[in-house]
């Protein structure tokens, strides 16, 4: 997924203008879908590394990953939770 990068300016996942006085706090204890493609959003576009976003969030490269892919093949849908469990069994 493409965002546009504006003069410094990065455009986020809801339209809103991305700083980093504006990225999810550093001890985010809910990961709602928005706060997932913000990290992802940041780090494309230079507003963290993807090593600050592993130490400032505590996560690992795979999770990253997985948000950047599923973030990439279905947008905020594909990063929430209830997005990957199986479908119940009957």
């Amino acid at each position: 997924m493409r965002h546009e990068k504006y003069a410094g300016r990065v455009i986020g996942p809801t339209g809103d203008v991305m700083t980093p006085a504006n990225l999810p706090p550093a001890k985010v204890t809910r990961w709602v879908p928005r706060r997932k493609a913000e990290v992802v959003i940041a780090v494309h576009n230079g507003l963290l590394s993807l090593a600050e976003a592993q130490a400032r969030y505590a996560i690992s490269a795979e999770e990253f990953l997985s948000w950047e892919r599923d973030y990439a093949s279905e947008g905020l849908r594909g990063l929430r939770a209830s997005h990957r469990l199986p479908p119940p069994h009957h």
